[in-house]
């Protein structure tokens, strides 16, 4: 589909795969525009029983391109972000499942879409983190918001002001994954 996500059908569900590890799967606007015709187009057909995202590599997704961010001005940031926003609402109100099958790093906006789905698989691996802090930005589709009402005020504030990443031990402790399997994507399937 692109050299940035590939979509494959598989036992009645959709799985759509970040393909860019070497730079840990970003969600550039490119991708924010496939998912959403993806969304848009997919979902019509009762084939479509589950919408299972997962990564490359290491790597689940990183969240924003940061190339893309530098380039924002006051102007553009507010639609950037009301973009991902959008985004992340579909994915949150769609009839099937959706699952994060978590391979790795799963940052910023990857973590946001992570929130966004009905369910999250870790591998043993994976690492969880909002670095906002620490770039001098804060999330803005939609985590500030789902984060707290899923882990509690607490642990979400923890992430936001600390940037520190999480295991996946911990993420499951506080509940930000549901489950840790080996091949997460076998278990969301």
């Amino acid at each position: 589909m692109s050299n940035s996500i590939a979509v494959e059908a598989r036992e009645n569900g959709l799985i759509i795969r970040f393909i860019r590890p070497e730079i840990r799967n970003p969600l550039s606007v490119e991708v924010l525009e496939l998912l959403d015709r993806i969304i848009n187009e997919d979902f019509d057909s009762p084939r479509v029983e589950k919408l299972v995202f997962t990564g490359s590599g290491n790597a689940f997704a990183s969240g924003a391109d940061l190339r893309e961010i530098a380039t924002l001005t006051p102007e553009t940031a507010r639609e950037f972000s009301l973009r991902g926003q959008r985004l992340m609402d579909k994915i949150a109100e769609l009839s099937v499942p959706t699952i994060a099958a978590i391979n790795g790093f799963c940052f910023g906006g990857g973590q946001d879409l992570a929130l966004a789905c009905s369910k999250r698989i870790s591998s043993p691996t994976a690492t969880f983190c909002h670095p906002g802090v620490g770039l001098g930005i804060i999330t803005g589709w939609g985590g500030t918001q789902r984060l707290p009402r899923l882990i509690g005020r607490a642990n979400a504030l923890e992430m936001f002001f600390t940037a520190s990443p999480i295991t996946a031990n911990r993420a499951l402790k506080i509940g930000l994954v549901d489950s840790i399997a080996a091949d997460p994507l076998s278990a969301a399937l």
